[in-house]
């Protein structure tokens, strides 16, 4: 029987979830957070995942599609395909990036953003659909069980504290112009704007994933210097959504500051493995990565294929 590929519904995100840690063990997923992903997303994404179906049934790969609402160029959109290890080549990939840049075109996409496993078979599959292979984006593991996390410097630079995100619950614009700023410098193909402060919140804080109490920020003279996100599967896996230093503040070691208080808390919450991503040009990062105990886990490719204006 042919593989069938249809729109991702709510009684799906357990096997939807459980194909893309197959497909990508190092990433923290879970059902709560694909449903969310689907359904709460900002409407300006116009995002949709879908997902391919076997003659029994069971969900055998996914593919996530919308918008680049980060994008300061119209046209620039989002397609991140995953297929079950022991379910390829069967069909199922190839399918769904047919329907979803079907999909992307018809919402007047022309560049198709897309990552792929540096596998040994990813990188072919998507070049001969068109898809130019860019940098590379390394993701990293850090075994937090065992890890030798250094205490945070006693005392604390002069001016400088450190909170969790939940103190700033009753204003989160602060945490929000920093990190609009520090996104903005993050290496990458496309040129970033800044998203609506209400975009931000959904794709950001209100995140069933996200973890306000792990997430580390810095202060210098009560001003957000650093921050470190921490999402989580509620289980055991911590990944590392974003850790960034306002420019004023770069130089001073606040973004291994926030994000060490950020695995320390993790860890205390009883997270084993933590994960991060970093694209290969941002070697800053890369470094305080290094020091913290991380090791390479993986090498994703960025990707993009033009489409025809519509």
């Amino acid at each position: 029987m042919p593989i069938i590929v249809r729109t991702f519904r709510p009684e799906d995100a357990e096997e939807v979830a459980a194909v893309r840690t197959a497909a990508v063990p190092h990433q923290v997923c879970s059902p709560e957070a694909v449903v969310w992903d689907a359904f709460r997303s900002p409407e300006a994404m116009r995002r949709r995942r879908l997902v391919a179906v076997d003659e029994d049934g069971r969900v055998t790969g996914c593919a996530d599609t919308g918008i680049d609402v980060e994008s300061a160029e119209s046209g620039h959109g989002f397609l991140l395909t995953e297929v079950r290890p022991d379910a390829r080549g069967r069909g199922a990939g190839q399918a769904l990036v047919a329907a979803a840049e079907a999909r992307l075109a018809s919402l007047g996409v022309t560049a198709v953003h897309s990552w792929v496993a540096d596998d040994g078979c990813s990188p072919g599959f998507a070049e001969r659909r068109g898809y130019l292979r860019g940098g590379p984006v390394r993701y990293l593991a850090l075994d937090l069980a065992d890890a030798v996390l250094p205490e945070p410097p006693a005392p604390l630079p002069p001016g400088t504290e450190l909170r969790t995100a939940a103190a700033f619950t009753g204003d989160l614009r602060p945490l929000y112009e920093a990190d609009v700023e520090c996104v903005a410098d993050e290496p990458g193909d496309v040129v970033v704007a800044p998203v609506p402060f209400e975009d931000w919140l959904l794709l950001n804080w209100a995140r069933p994933d996200f973890d306000a109490d792990l997430t580390a920020v810095a202060l210098v003279d009560g001003a957000v210097a650093a921050y470190s996100v921490a999402q989580v599967d509620g289980r055991d896996r911590y990944w590392s959504g974003m850790t960034g230093t306002r420019r004023a503040f770069r130089g001073r070691g606040l973004a291994r500051l926030a994000k060490t208080a950020s695995l320390r808390r993790a860890r205390a919450a009883g997270y084993r493995h933590a994960f991060t991503g970093n694209d290969a040009d941002n070697r800053p990062m890369l470094a305080v990565n290094a020091r913290l105990g991380y090791r390479p886990a993986a090498t994703r490719w960025r990707c993009v294929k033009r489409l025809p204006p519509r």
